[in-house]
Protein backbone atom coordinates (compact mmCIF):
# COMPACT_ATOMS: atom_id res chain seq x y z
CA UNK A 1 0.00 0.00 0.00
CA UNK A 2 1.25 3.49 -0.70
CA UNK A 3 3.00 5.22 2.18
CA UNK A 4 0.58 8.64 1.33
CA UNK A 5 -2.70 7.58 2.82
CA UNK A 6 -5.64 10.25 3.11
CA UNK A 7 -9.08 9.52 4.44
CA UNK A 8 -12.87 11.17 3.82
CA UNK A 9 -15.94 9.93 5.18
CA UNK A 10 -17.34 9.81 0.99
CA UNK A 11 -15.34 9.36 -2.21
CA UNK A 12 -16.59 10.21 -5.35
CA UNK A 13 -14.84 9.18 -7.96
CA UNK A 14 -16.16 10.73 -11.38
CA UNK A 15 -17.22 14.17 -12.10
CA UNK A 16 -19.96 13.65 -14.52
CA UNK A 17 -23.92 14.20 -13.53
CA UNK A 18 -24.22 11.16 -11.48
CA UNK A 19 -21.18 11.99 -9.05
CA UNK A 20 -21.89 15.48 -9.19
CA UNK A 21 -25.33 15.09 -8.38
CA UNK A 22 -24.64 12.84 -5.52
CA UNK A 23 -22.06 15.09 -4.05
CA UNK A 24 -24.80 18.27 -4.47
CA UNK A 25 -27.10 16.23 -2.47
CA UNK A 26 -25.32 14.55 -0.06
CA UNK A 27 -24.20 17.84 1.42
CA UNK A 28 -27.33 19.44 1.38
CA UNK A 29 -29.23 16.60 3.24
CA UNK A 30 -25.76 16.91 5.86
CA UNK A 31 -26.03 20.37 6.26
CA UNK A 32 -29.89 20.27 7.16
CA UNK A 33 -28.84 17.25 9.42
CA UNK A 34 -26.37 19.82 11.06
CA UNK A 35 -23.65 16.90 10.53
CA UNK A 36 -20.40 17.52 8.91
CA UNK A 37 -19.45 15.04 6.92
CA UNK A 38 -16.42 15.79 4.30
CA UNK A 39 -17.11 14.80 0.54
CA UNK A 40 -14.17 14.22 -1.57
CA UNK A 41 -14.30 13.81 -5.09
CA UNK A 42 -12.02 13.05 -8.24
CA UNK A 43 -11.89 13.24 -12.06
CA UNK A 44 -8.93 12.15 -14.24
CA UNK A 45 -10.20 14.64 -16.85
CA UNK A 46 -7.88 18.23 -16.51
CA UNK A 47 -11.15 20.03 -15.27
CA UNK A 48 -14.81 18.93 -14.73
CA UNK A 49 -16.53 18.49 -18.34
CA UNK A 50 -13.03 17.95 -20.56
CA UNK A 51 -13.88 14.42 -20.78
CA UNK A 52 -17.95 14.82 -20.63
CA UNK A 53 -19.80 14.30 -23.79
CA UNK A 54 -23.49 13.74 -24.60
CA UNK A 55 -25.86 14.45 -27.05
CA UNK A 56 -27.47 16.49 -25.37
CA UNK A 57 -31.09 16.93 -25.19
CA UNK A 58 -31.82 17.07 -21.31
CA UNK A 59 -35.32 16.82 -19.10
CA UNK A 60 -34.84 19.58 -16.83
CA UNK A 61 -37.22 18.13 -14.39
CA UNK A 62 -34.99 16.24 -12.20
CA UNK A 63 -32.68 19.38 -11.71
CA UNK A 64 -35.11 21.05 -9.58
CA UNK A 65 -35.36 17.84 -6.79
CA UNK A 66 -31.84 18.17 -7.20
CA UNK A 67 -31.06 22.31 -7.01
CA UNK A 68 -32.72 25.12 -5.45
CA UNK A 69 -34.61 27.79 -7.35
CA UNK A 70 -31.74 30.38 -7.81
CA UNK A 71 -29.28 27.53 -8.66
CA UNK A 72 -31.73 25.89 -10.91
CA UNK A 73 -31.68 29.23 -12.84
CA UNK A 74 -27.97 29.29 -13.51
CA UNK A 75 -27.66 25.85 -15.38
CA UNK A 76 -26.82 27.00 -18.63
CA UNK A 77 -28.88 25.16 -20.77
CA UNK A 78 -28.30 26.45 -24.39
CA UNK A 79 -31.30 26.40 -26.26
CA UNK A 80 -34.68 24.96 -25.44
CA UNK A 81 -36.31 22.49 -27.71
CA UNK A 82 -38.81 24.78 -30.08
CA UNK A 83 -40.97 23.47 -32.26
CA UNK A 84 -41.40 19.69 -33.84
CA UNK A 85 -38.66 17.08 -33.83
CA UNK A 86 -38.20 15.94 -36.89
CA UNK A 87 -37.59 12.51 -37.36
CA UNK A 88 -36.39 11.40 -41.07
CA UNK A 89 -35.75 7.63 -42.64
CA UNK A 90 -32.83 8.28 -44.92
CA UNK A 91 -31.65 6.20 -48.21
CA UNK A 92 -29.36 6.42 -51.00
CA UNK A 93 -31.46 8.65 -52.94
CA UNK A 94 -33.40 10.99 -50.55
CA UNK A 95 -35.00 11.10 -47.21
CA UNK A 96 -38.39 10.43 -46.32
CA UNK A 97 -40.03 12.11 -43.15
CA UNK A 98 -41.91 10.23 -40.52
CA UNK A 99 -45.97 10.97 -40.40
CA UNK A 100 -45.75 10.90 -36.75
CA UNK A 101 -43.47 11.10 -33.93
CA UNK A 102 -42.16 8.12 -32.52
CA UNK A 103 -42.81 6.78 -29.35
CA UNK A 104 -40.34 7.81 -26.56
CA UNK A 105 -38.54 10.86 -29.04
CA UNK A 106 -40.65 13.86 -27.27
CA UNK A 107 -38.43 16.18 -26.46
CA UNK A 108 -41.43 18.71 -25.46
CA UNK A 109 -40.27 21.02 -22.77
CA UNK A 110 -36.61 19.85 -22.70
CA UNK A 111 -33.30 21.75 -23.39
CA UNK A 112 -30.25 20.89 -25.83
CA UNK A 113 -26.92 21.73 -23.47
CA UNK A 114 -23.45 20.88 -23.29
CA UNK A 115 -23.27 18.50 -20.90
CA UNK A 116 -19.69 19.73 -20.27
CA UNK A 117 -20.60 22.90 -19.40
CA UNK A 118 -23.43 21.91 -16.91
CA UNK A 119 -21.32 19.47 -15.23
CA UNK A 120 -18.56 22.69 -15.15
CA UNK A 121 -21.66 24.57 -13.17
CA UNK A 122 -22.94 21.61 -11.18
CA UNK A 123 -19.18 21.58 -9.71
CA UNK A 124 -19.31 24.98 -8.35
CA UNK A 125 -22.66 24.30 -6.74
CA UNK A 126 -21.04 21.72 -4.83
CA UNK A 127 -17.50 23.31 -3.90
CA UNK A 128 -20.29 26.17 -2.09
CA UNK A 129 -21.60 23.81 -0.36
CA UNK A 130 -18.13 22.49 1.04
CA UNK A 131 -17.51 19.72 -1.12
CA UNK A 132 -13.55 19.09 -2.28
CA UNK A 133 -13.04 18.49 -6.45
CA UNK A 134 -9.70 17.34 -7.31
CA UNK A 135 -9.16 17.26 -11.09
CA UNK A 136 -6.45 15.85 -12.71
CA UNK A 137 -6.05 12.63 -10.87
CA UNK A 138 -6.32 8.97 -11.96
CA UNK A 139 -7.36 6.59 -9.89
CA UNK A 140 -6.49 3.01 -11.08
CA UNK A 141 -6.84 0.55 -8.11
CA UNK A 142 -9.54 -0.48 -5.67
CA UNK A 143 -8.35 -0.73 -2.19
CA UNK A 144 -9.17 -3.77 0.06
CA UNK A 145 -9.43 -4.87 3.14
CA UNK A 146 -10.89 -8.00 4.92
CA UNK A 147 -12.22 -8.34 0.83
CA UNK A 148 -14.48 -5.10 1.33
CA UNK A 149 -13.88 -1.85 -0.46
CA UNK A 150 -12.56 0.60 1.45
CA UNK A 151 -11.19 3.35 -1.32
CA UNK A 152 -9.16 3.76 -3.83
CA UNK A 153 -5.39 4.71 -4.90
CA UNK A 154 -4.66 7.19 -7.77
CA UNK A 155 -1.94 6.09 -10.30
CA UNK A 156 1.68 6.42 -9.58
CA UNK A 157 2.84 9.06 -12.23
CA UNK A 158 6.47 9.39 -13.43
CA UNK A 159 7.16 5.87 -14.86
CA UNK A 160 8.22 5.03 -18.44
CA UNK A 161 7.26 2.36 -20.73
CA UNK A 162 8.70 -0.43 -19.49
CA UNK A 163 7.95 0.35 -15.37
CA UNK A 164 10.93 2.31 -14.89
CA UNK A 165 10.88 5.16 -12.30
CA UNK A 166 12.14 8.29 -13.83
CA UNK A 167 13.46 11.38 -11.63
CA UNK A 168 10.09 12.68 -11.56
CA UNK A 169 8.60 9.57 -10.25
CA UNK A 170 5.28 10.33 -7.72
CA UNK A 171 3.51 7.51 -6.05
CA UNK A 172 0.04 7.31 -6.51
CA UNK A 173 -2.08 8.48 -2.63
CA UNK A 174 -4.78 5.91 -1.27
CA UNK A 175 -7.71 7.97 -0.40
CA UNK A 176 -9.94 5.61 2.15
CA UNK A 177 -12.99 6.15 2.88
CA UNK A 178 -16.24 4.84 4.50
CA UNK A 179 -18.31 5.25 1.55
CA UNK A 180 -16.68 4.69 -2.48
CA UNK A 181 -18.84 5.97 -5.08
CA UNK A 182 -18.55 4.43 -8.25
CA UNK A 183 -19.56 7.25 -10.79
CA UNK A 184 -16.93 7.11 -13.92
CA UNK A 185 -19.17 6.68 -17.11
CA UNK A 186 -19.42 3.72 -19.38
CA UNK A 187 -17.47 0.77 -18.92
CA UNK A 188 -16.00 2.65 -15.80
CA UNK A 189 -12.24 0.69 -15.26
CA UNK A 190 -12.93 0.27 -11.53
CA UNK A 191 -16.46 -0.50 -11.60
CA UNK A 192 -15.72 -3.69 -14.20
CA UNK A 193 -13.07 -4.78 -11.60
CA UNK A 194 -15.47 -4.81 -8.53
CA UNK A 195 -18.44 -6.16 -10.57
CA UNK A 196 -16.20 -8.98 -11.42
CA UNK A 197 -14.98 -9.52 -8.24
CA UNK A 198 -18.13 -9.62 -6.72
CA UNK A 199 -19.76 -11.03 -9.42
CA UNK A 200 -22.35 -8.62 -9.86
CA UNK A 201 -23.29 -8.94 -13.31
CA UNK A 202 -26.90 -8.48 -14.21
CA UNK A 203 -28.67 -10.91 -15.82
CA UNK A 204 -28.02 -10.36 -19.55
CA UNK A 205 -24.27 -8.61 -20.49
CA UNK A 206 -24.04 -4.79 -21.04
CA UNK A 207 -24.23 -3.98 -24.73
CA UNK A 208 -23.32 -0.70 -25.94
CA UNK A 209 -23.12 1.79 -28.80
CA UNK A 210 -20.70 4.14 -29.86
CA UNK A 211 -21.75 7.72 -31.02
CA UNK A 212 -19.34 9.76 -32.41
CA UNK A 213 -20.32 14.09 -32.44
CA UNK A 214 -18.91 17.33 -33.90
CA UNK A 215 -20.15 20.58 -33.11
CA UNK A 216 -19.85 23.37 -35.97
CA UNK A 217 -20.07 27.23 -36.65
CA UNK A 218 -22.46 27.46 -39.77
CA UNK A 219 -23.98 30.52 -41.47
CA UNK A 220 -26.76 31.81 -40.03
CA UNK A 221 -30.09 30.67 -41.21
CA UNK A 222 -28.37 27.16 -41.74
CA UNK A 223 -30.45 26.17 -38.29
CA UNK A 224 -32.44 27.44 -35.77
CA UNK A 225 -31.62 27.37 -32.12
CA UNK A 226 -33.44 24.60 -30.50
CA UNK A 227 -34.13 22.67 -33.77
CA UNK A 228 -34.16 18.70 -33.19
CA UNK A 229 -33.53 16.26 -35.93
CA UNK A 230 -33.03 12.28 -35.65
CA UNK A 231 -32.44 10.20 -38.68
CA UNK A 232 -32.31 6.31 -38.68
CA UNK A 233 -31.63 4.53 -42.33
CA UNK A 234 -28.56 5.50 -44.33
CA UNK A 235 -25.66 4.91 -44.21
CA UNK A 236 -26.72 2.18 -41.58
CA UNK A 237 -27.43 -1.74 -43.21
CA UNK A 238 -31.12 -2.11 -41.26
CA UNK A 239 -30.52 -5.96 -41.00
CA UNK A 240 -27.09 -5.76 -39.48
CA UNK A 241 -26.91 -2.44 -37.48
CA UNK A 242 -29.26 -0.65 -35.39
CA UNK A 243 -28.83 3.29 -34.46
CA UNK A 244 -29.03 6.55 -36.07
CA UNK A 245 -28.14 10.75 -36.53
CA UNK A 246 -28.73 13.50 -34.68
CA UNK A 247 -28.66 17.19 -35.55
CA UNK A 248 -29.10 19.86 -32.74
CA UNK A 249 -29.64 23.42 -33.64
CA UNK A 250 -27.16 25.31 -30.80
CA UNK A 251 -27.26 29.43 -29.99
CA UNK A 252 -24.38 31.39 -32.10
CA UNK A 253 -25.49 29.89 -35.15
CA UNK A 254 -23.87 26.38 -34.02
CA UNK A 255 -25.10 23.14 -34.68
CA UNK A 256 -24.29 19.77 -32.87
CA UNK A 257 -24.39 16.45 -35.12
CA UNK A 258 -23.49 12.80 -34.61
CA UNK A 259 -24.16 9.49 -35.34
CA UNK A 260 -24.99 6.35 -32.99
CA UNK A 261 -24.90 3.14 -33.30
CA UNK A 262 -24.68 -0.20 -31.44
CA UNK A 263 -21.60 -2.35 -31.08
CA UNK A 264 -23.49 -5.47 -31.69
CA UNK A 265 -22.65 -5.47 -35.85
CA UNK A 266 -21.11 -8.87 -37.16
CA UNK A 267 -18.97 -6.90 -39.65
CA UNK A 268 -15.51 -6.94 -38.68
CA UNK A 269 -14.47 -3.91 -40.80
CA UNK A 270 -17.59 -1.64 -39.96
CA UNK A 271 -16.25 1.79 -39.21
CA UNK A 272 -18.44 4.32 -37.51
CA UNK A 273 -16.38 7.27 -37.55
CA UNK A 274 -16.43 6.85 -41.32
CA UNK A 275 -20.10 5.78 -41.51
CA UNK A 276 -20.52 9.20 -39.89
CA UNK A 277 -18.46 11.02 -42.96
CA UNK A 278 -20.37 9.79 -45.18
CA UNK A 279 -23.89 10.26 -43.56
CA UNK A 280 -22.85 13.89 -43.14
CA UNK A 281 -22.32 14.26 -47.17
CA UNK A 282 -25.92 13.22 -47.37
CA UNK A 283 -28.14 16.15 -48.55
CA UNK A 284 -30.59 16.06 -46.09
CA UNK A 285 -27.68 16.48 -43.67
CA UNK A 286 -25.13 18.39 -45.48
CA UNK A 287 -27.37 21.28 -45.88
CA UNK A 288 -26.88 22.03 -42.01
CA UNK A 289 -22.70 22.01 -42.20
CA UNK A 290 -23.01 24.15 -45.83
CA UNK A 291 -20.75 27.01 -45.24
CA UNK A 292 -19.53 25.95 -41.33
CA UNK A 293 -16.57 24.91 -40.07
CA UNK A 294 -15.67 22.75 -37.83
CA UNK A 295 -14.83 24.05 -33.80
CA UNK A 296 -14.39 20.49 -32.10
CA UNK A 297 -15.20 16.11 -32.27
CA UNK A 298 -15.45 13.57 -29.81
CA UNK A 299 -16.68 9.95 -28.97
CA UNK A 300 -18.47 8.48 -26.40
CA UNK A 301 -20.09 5.16 -25.89
CA UNK A 302 -23.42 4.54 -23.76
CA UNK A 303 -24.96 1.31 -21.94
CA UNK A 304 -27.86 0.33 -24.42
CA UNK A 305 -28.85 -3.28 -22.36
CA UNK A 306 -31.32 -1.85 -20.57
CA UNK A 307 -32.55 -3.08 -17.16
CA UNK A 308 -31.96 -6.84 -17.30
CA UNK A 309 -28.24 -5.53 -17.82
CA UNK A 310 -28.19 -3.66 -14.76
CA UNK A 311 -25.94 -5.06 -12.55
CA UNK A 312 -26.28 -5.18 -8.76
CA UNK A 313 -24.69 -1.37 -7.81
CA UNK A 314 -23.98 -1.67 -3.93
CA UNK A 315 -21.70 -3.40 -1.92
CA UNK A 316 -19.69 -2.93 1.51
CA UNK A 317 -19.12 0.30 1.52
CA UNK A 318 -19.93 0.97 -2.20
CA UNK A 319 -22.02 2.49 -4.65
CA UNK A 320 -22.17 2.17 -8.31
CA UNK A 321 -23.77 5.29 -9.90
CA UNK A 322 -25.33 6.45 -13.60
CA UNK A 323 -23.37 5.15 -16.84
CA UNK A 324 -21.70 2.67 -14.43
CA UNK A 325 -24.45 1.11 -14.05
CA UNK A 326 -25.93 1.36 -17.01
CA UNK A 327 -29.06 3.91 -16.38
CA UNK A 328 -29.74 4.63 -19.80
CA UNK A 329 -32.97 4.37 -21.70
CA UNK A 330 -32.39 3.01 -24.31
CA UNK A 331 -35.83 4.03 -26.88
CA UNK A 332 -34.92 7.83 -25.77
CA UNK A 333 -31.27 7.56 -25.83
CA UNK A 334 -31.40 9.30 -22.70
CA UNK A 335 -29.65 9.02 -19.64
CA UNK A 336 -28.40 11.72 -17.87
CA UNK A 337 -31.79 12.66 -15.78
CA UNK A 338 -31.36 8.97 -14.86
CA UNK A 339 -27.71 9.60 -13.88
CA UNK A 340 -29.06 12.49 -11.65
CA UNK A 341 -31.52 10.95 -9.85
CA UNK A 342 -29.23 7.96 -9.34
CA UNK A 343 -27.23 10.38 -7.47
CA UNK A 344 -29.97 11.82 -5.77
CA UNK A 345 -31.05 8.02 -4.40
CA UNK A 346 -27.53 7.12 -3.27
CA UNK A 347 -27.20 10.40 -1.43
CA UNK A 348 -30.05 9.34 0.52
CA UNK A 349 -28.67 6.05 1.39
CA UNK A 350 -25.29 7.39 2.13
CA UNK A 351 -27.04 9.92 4.53
CA UNK A 352 -28.74 7.37 6.08
CA UNK A 353 -25.72 5.04 6.45
CA UNK A 354 -23.67 7.86 7.05
CA UNK A 355 -25.72 8.55 10.15
CA UNK A 356 -26.26 4.98 11.55
CA UNK A 357 -22.43 4.31 11.26
CA UNK A 358 -23.26 1.30 9.15
CA UNK A 359 -21.95 1.47 5.68
CA UNK A 360 -22.53 -2.56 5.10
CA UNK A 361 -24.22 -4.26 1.96
CA UNK A 362 -27.36 -4.47 3.96
CA UNK A 363 -27.57 -1.11 4.90
CA UNK A 364 -27.03 0.14 1.14
CA UNK A 365 -29.40 -1.35 0.16
CA UNK A 366 -31.77 1.14 0.45
CA UNK A 367 -30.11 2.49 -2.38
CA UNK A 368 -31.57 -0.12 -5.03
CA UNK A 369 -34.99 0.63 -2.78
CA UNK A 370 -34.90 3.94 -3.84
CA UNK A 371 -33.96 3.22 -7.53
CA UNK A 372 -37.03 0.93 -7.58
CA UNK A 373 -38.91 3.31 -6.23
CA UNK A 374 -38.44 6.16 -8.44
CA UNK A 375 -38.45 7.40 -12.25
CA UNK A 376 -35.53 4.93 -13.32
CA UNK A 377 -37.55 1.80 -12.37
CA UNK A 378 -41.13 3.09 -14.05
CA UNK A 379 -38.84 4.26 -17.01
CA UNK A 380 -36.43 1.32 -17.84
CA UNK A 381 -38.45 -1.87 -16.62
CA UNK A 382 -41.07 -1.55 -19.27
CA UNK A 383 -38.63 -1.05 -21.91
CA UNK A 384 -36.30 -3.93 -20.38
CA UNK A 385 -36.44 -6.25 -23.57
CA UNK A 386 -36.31 -3.32 -26.32
CA UNK A 387 -32.65 -2.88 -27.06
CA UNK A 388 -32.13 -7.02 -27.27
CA UNK A 389 -35.23 -7.19 -29.66
CA UNK A 390 -33.43 -4.99 -32.60
CA UNK A 391 -30.95 -7.52 -32.34
CA UNK A 392 -33.40 -8.76 -35.04
CA UNK A 393 -32.80 -6.44 -37.38
CA UNK A 394 -34.81 -3.16 -37.51
CA UNK A 395 -37.98 -4.26 -39.62
CA UNK A 396 -38.76 -7.61 -36.73
CA UNK A 397 -37.42 -5.70 -34.12
CA UNK A 398 -38.99 -3.06 -34.61
CA UNK A 399 -42.31 -4.47 -35.12
CA UNK A 400 -41.20 -6.49 -31.64
CA UNK A 401 -41.02 -3.20 -29.81
CA UNK A 402 -44.23 -2.41 -30.49
CA UNK A 403 -45.52 -5.15 -29.29
CA UNK A 404 -43.82 -4.24 -26.24
CA UNK A 405 -45.58 -0.52 -25.88
CA UNK A 406 -48.74 -2.29 -25.90
CA UNK A 407 -47.96 -5.22 -23.28
CA UNK A 408 -45.82 -2.87 -20.93
CA UNK A 409 -42.39 -4.32 -21.89
CA UNK A 410 -43.21 -8.46 -22.54
CA UNK A 411 -42.09 -9.93 -25.64
CA UNK A 412 -41.99 -13.55 -26.92
CA UNK A 413 -39.13 -14.98 -28.71
CA UNK A 414 -36.58 -12.17 -27.34
CA UNK A 415 -32.79 -12.68 -28.82
CA UNK A 416 -30.10 -14.08 -26.23
CA UNK A 417 -28.00 -10.91 -25.57
CA UNK A 418 -24.68 -11.41 -26.59
CA UNK A 419 -21.97 -9.86 -25.19
CA UNK A 420 -20.59 -7.06 -28.27
CA UNK A 421 -17.51 -8.60 -28.66
CA UNK A 422 -18.99 -12.35 -29.10
CA UNK A 423 -21.25 -10.39 -32.03
CA UNK A 424 -18.20 -10.08 -34.35
CA UNK A 425 -17.63 -12.25 -36.53
CA UNK A 426 -13.93 -13.27 -38.30
CA UNK A 427 -13.55 -11.77 -41.51
CA UNK A 428 -13.73 -15.43 -43.25
CA UNK A 429 -17.06 -16.12 -41.74
CA UNK A 430 -18.67 -12.99 -41.99
CA UNK A 431 -20.99 -13.16 -45.20
CA UNK A 432 -22.39 -9.54 -45.87
CA UNK A 433 -20.80 -6.84 -48.02
CA UNK A 434 -17.47 -5.56 -46.25
CA UNK A 435 -17.68 -1.82 -44.78
CA UNK A 436 -15.03 -0.65 -47.83
CA UNK A 437 -16.89 -2.45 -50.62
CA UNK A 438 -20.35 -0.86 -49.83
CA UNK A 439 -18.79 2.77 -49.70
CA UNK A 440 -16.04 2.21 -52.28
CA UNK A 441 -15.21 5.42 -53.83
CA UNK A 442 -16.81 7.36 -50.63
CA UNK A 443 -14.09 6.79 -47.90
CA UNK A 444 -12.06 9.59 -49.05
CA UNK A 445 -12.33 12.69 -47.03
CA UNK A 446 -11.60 16.36 -47.88
CA UNK A 447 -10.77 17.82 -44.51
CA UNK A 448 -13.36 20.33 -45.15
CA UNK A 449 -16.75 18.57 -44.60
CA UNK A 450 -15.40 14.93 -44.14
CA UNK A 451 -12.38 14.02 -42.08
CA UNK A 452 -10.02 11.67 -41.30
CA UNK A 453 -9.74 9.70 -37.84
CA UNK A 454 -6.00 11.79 -37.35
CA UNK A 455 -7.96 15.06 -38.03
CA UNK A 456 -10.53 14.29 -35.44
CA UNK A 457 -8.19 13.59 -33.06
CA UNK A 458 -6.91 17.11 -33.63
CA UNK A 459 -10.15 18.09 -33.02
CA UNK A 460 -10.59 16.92 -29.67
CA UNK A 461 -7.45 18.57 -28.76
CA UNK A 462 -6.61 14.71 -27.17
CA UNK A 463 -3.04 14.96 -25.29
CA UNK A 464 -1.33 12.40 -23.23
CA UNK A 465 2.33 11.83 -21.97
CA UNK A 466 3.86 9.63 -24.59
CA UNK A 467 6.51 8.61 -21.87
CA UNK A 468 4.47 6.73 -19.28
CA UNK A 469 3.01 3.09 -19.68
CA UNK A 470 0.54 2.39 -22.82
CA UNK A 471 -2.82 2.68 -20.86
CA UNK A 472 -4.18 -0.02 -23.28
CA UNK A 473 -3.27 -3.25 -22.86
CA UNK A 474 -2.97 -6.11 -25.02
CA UNK A 475 -4.24 -8.74 -22.40
CA UNK A 476 -2.62 -12.00 -24.42
CA UNK A 477 -0.60 -10.61 -27.18
CA UNK A 478 0.23 -14.31 -28.99
CA UNK A 479 -3.67 -15.17 -29.34
CA UNK A 480 -3.84 -10.97 -30.28
CA UNK A 481 -1.91 -11.80 -32.98
CA UNK A 482 -3.12 -15.27 -34.15
CA UNK A 483 -7.08 -14.34 -33.92
CA UNK A 484 -7.58 -10.12 -33.61
CA UNK A 485 -5.50 -9.82 -36.22
CA UNK A 486 -4.38 -12.62 -38.47
CA UNK A 487 -8.69 -14.11 -38.49
CA UNK A 488 -10.37 -10.35 -37.48
CA UNK A 489 -7.97 -8.35 -39.82
CA UNK A 490 -7.33 -6.09 -36.65
CA UNK A 491 -11.05 -4.96 -36.49
CA UNK A 492 -9.99 -2.45 -33.39
CA UNK A 493 -8.30 -0.26 -36.48
CA UNK A 494 -11.86 -0.05 -37.78
CA UNK A 495 -14.11 0.45 -34.69
CA UNK A 496 -11.80 2.91 -33.10
CA UNK A 497 -12.61 6.41 -34.19
CA UNK A 498 -9.85 8.22 -33.38
CA UNK A 499 -6.76 5.92 -34.75
CA UNK A 500 -5.04 4.41 -31.87
CA UNK A 501 -4.90 0.59 -33.90
CA UNK A 502 -3.10 0.38 -36.95
CA UNK A 503 -2.55 -2.79 -38.79
CA UNK A 504 1.35 -2.50 -40.22
CA UNK A 505 1.73 -4.93 -42.95
CA UNK A 506 5.93 -4.76 -44.12
CA UNK A 507 7.26 -5.98 -47.13
CA UNK A 508 7.01 -9.80 -46.36
CA UNK A 509 3.51 -9.30 -45.96
CA UNK A 510 3.80 -9.77 -42.18
CA UNK A 511 1.07 -8.19 -40.03
CA UNK A 512 1.36 -6.59 -37.06
CA UNK A 513 -0.48 -3.76 -34.65
CA UNK A 514 0.91 -0.49 -34.15
CA UNK A 515 -0.29 0.93 -30.81
CA UNK A 516 -0.86 5.30 -30.91
CA UNK A 517 -1.96 5.53 -27.58
CA UNK A 518 -1.82 8.80 -27.56
CA UNK A 519 -4.43 9.26 -29.89
CA UNK A 520 -7.23 7.93 -27.19
CA UNK A 521 -10.37 10.08 -27.13
CA UNK A 522 -11.12 7.55 -23.79
CA UNK A 523 -14.65 6.17 -25.70
CA UNK A 524 -13.76 2.58 -24.28
CA UNK A 525 -14.70 1.01 -27.78
CA UNK A 526 -11.62 -1.05 -27.33
CA UNK A 527 -12.44 -2.41 -23.64
CA UNK A 528 -15.94 -3.35 -25.54
CA UNK A 529 -16.08 -4.84 -28.92
CA UNK A 530 -12.39 -6.48 -29.22
CA UNK A 531 -12.86 -10.24 -30.27
CA UNK A 532 -11.93 -12.49 -27.45
CA UNK A 533 -11.97 -9.49 -24.97
CA UNK A 534 -8.59 -8.97 -26.48
CA UNK A 535 -8.01 -5.17 -25.25
CA UNK A 536 -8.18 -3.80 -21.46
CA UNK A 537 -8.86 -0.11 -21.46
CA UNK A 538 -7.02 1.49 -18.60
CA UNK A 539 -6.49 5.12 -17.05
CA UNK A 540 -3.56 7.00 -18.73
CA UNK A 541 -1.98 9.79 -16.12
CA UNK A 542 -4.68 12.31 -14.81
CA UNK A 543 -5.62 15.34 -16.68
CA UNK A 544 -4.30 12.98 -20.33
CA UNK A 545 -6.84 12.45 -22.57
CA UNK A 546 -9.35 15.03 -24.85
CA UNK A 547 -9.94 18.43 -24.06
CA UNK A 548 -13.28 19.18 -24.80
CA UNK A 549 -15.01 22.44 -24.42
CA UNK A 550 -18.17 22.62 -25.58
CA UNK A 551 -19.74 18.52 -25.62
Amino acid sequence: MSSNVISTDVLIVGGGPAGLSMAIDLANRLKQKGEEKKIMLIEKGSEIGSHILSGAVIRPKVFKDLLNVEEFEGIPFDSKVEGEDVVMKLSTGGAARLPFHPPYMSNEGNYIASLGQVCKYLATVAETKGVEIYAGFAVDEIVYENGKVVGVKTKDTGVDHHGTKQKNYQEGTVVKAKITILAEGTRGSLAKKVIDRYGLQGKNPQIYSLGVKEIWSVPEGNIAAGAVYHTFGYPLNDKEEFGGGFIYGLSQNRVAIGLVVGLDYPDPSFDIHAAMQIWKTHPEVSKFLEGGTILEFGAKTLPEGGWYSIPKYYSDNLMILGDSAGFLSTPRLKGIHLAVRSGICAAEAAEAALLKGDTSEKALSKYETLVNDSFIYKELYPTRNMRAVMQDGMVLGGLKMGIQLLTGGACLMVPEVEADFDTTQAASKFHGIPFAQRFAGKLTFDKKRTFDKVTSVYQSKAMHDEVQPIHLVVNDPDLFQAVNIEQYGLSEAAFCPAEVYELHVNKEGKKSLRLHAENCVHCKTCDIKSPNGGITWTVPYGGDGPEYTYM
